[in-house]
């Protein structure tokens, strides 16, 4: 019995030390958009559950869904959930596992005092200033739904300057980034409107997985859940020097006064930790939601009708309340 629990010993310590290694893939350079998967590193907290993690920065020269697909990478930062119903269109065995952003952080912009201080008035402005994603996936929606002029768009080169020099103008952009530029630049705090607080109701920065993953590893899965969920907890509202530390080493362009803005940003208007997350955690989807959203985008010509989504999704791994005692 005790060479019995001798070995046992030894096996639990193996298994704790030799953490299994695992790549996720973000969509974007690092920023404080990723914070909490930054923060699980940092703190121990995916080391915890078995996995040593390393994060692929995304970028402009970066296709991080391909190498999800052909197995270089285990995890990929999906945007929202469009291109899990384009997997499902394709016959791709990929699925969304999480969605860390109860809302996308999608906002349009205009000037105050300039009769576009409501969401119903922003139809009005002169000029919309969209890039071409936006203009082919959210515009479409607020063409069809809302009643904006497609005439009017403009292309959005990720210069703020035409926005600042235009004052019956809208612009797109990140409630986390571009209103940060503007204040800048132009020296006033522009209005914001939450695409998501006006019916756009997609989840966003999820954590995409292929089925085999899924099939083969659901330990590993779970642990990546679980950890990203507890990194964003101690990221809003505990220490995050460290992840931030760790997001300026990989993004050395990356100012501690924009990192301060967009956490602020993250919290005042609920972009990951709101409405079910509060109750089922950080990570937390719904059925009817998501069936809510593809809806729309059948209706804006944006997705395919007649998709099975639920291929799209598994709510498995998720809505079990980890990590809500470390909200503080």
């Amino acid at each position: 019995m005790l060479a019995g629990a001798a070995v046992l010993l030894v096996a639990g310590t193996l298994t704790a030390t030799a953490n299994e290694k695992v790549t996720f893939g973000t969509n974007w350079l690092a920023e404080p958009e990723h914070g909490g998967y930054y923060q699980a590193i940092a703190d121990g907290t995916y080391a915890a559950c078995g996995l040593d993690v390393t994060i692929m920065q995304g970028g402009p020269q970066v296709s991080g869904r391909p190498m999800l697909l052909a197995g270089k990478i285990d995890f990929y930062m999906g945007g929202n959930l469009l291109s899990a119903f384009d997997a499902v269109q394709q016959g791709i065995p990929m699925r969304v596992v999480a969605a860390d952003f109860q809302k996308d952080p999608q906002v349009i912009m205009s000037h105050p005092g300039e009769g576009l201080d409501k969401w119903e008035d922003l139809k009005n402005a002169d000029q919309y200033i969209m890039g071409d994603e936006g203009a082919q996936t959210f515009f479409q929606w607020m063409v069809t739904d809302l009643g904006f002029d497609a005439a009017k768009r403009v292309p959005y080169t990720f210069n703020p300057a035409p926005f600042i020099a235009n004052k019956k103008s809208i612009q797109q952009g990140y409630v986390t980034s571009e209103p940060f530029a503007v204040q800048k630049q132009g020296g006033f705090t522009p209005n914001q409107f939450l695409l998501a607080d006006n019916g756009w109701d997609t989840y966003a920065t999820t954590i995409e997985v292929m089925q085999d993953t899924i099939d083969k590893r659901p330990e590993v899965v779970q642990c990546f859940v679980d950890g990203s969920a507890k990194g964003w907890y101690k990221y809003l509202y505990g220490d995050n020097k460290a992840a931030n530390d760790m997001i300026k080493k990989d993004n050395p362009d990356m100012t501690d006064e924009q990192i301060a803005f967009s956490i602020e940003q993250l919290k005042k208007f609920g972009i990951v930790d709101s409405g079910d997350s509060e109750k089922l955690g950080i990570g937390t989807m719904n059925e009817a939601r998501i069936q809510s959203f593809y809806d729309k985008m059948v209706k804006a010509k944006v997705a395919q009708p007649g998709l099975d989504i639920k291929k799209a999704y598994t709510l498995a791994f998720i809505n079990k309340g980890v990590g809500l005692e470390l909200k503080k």
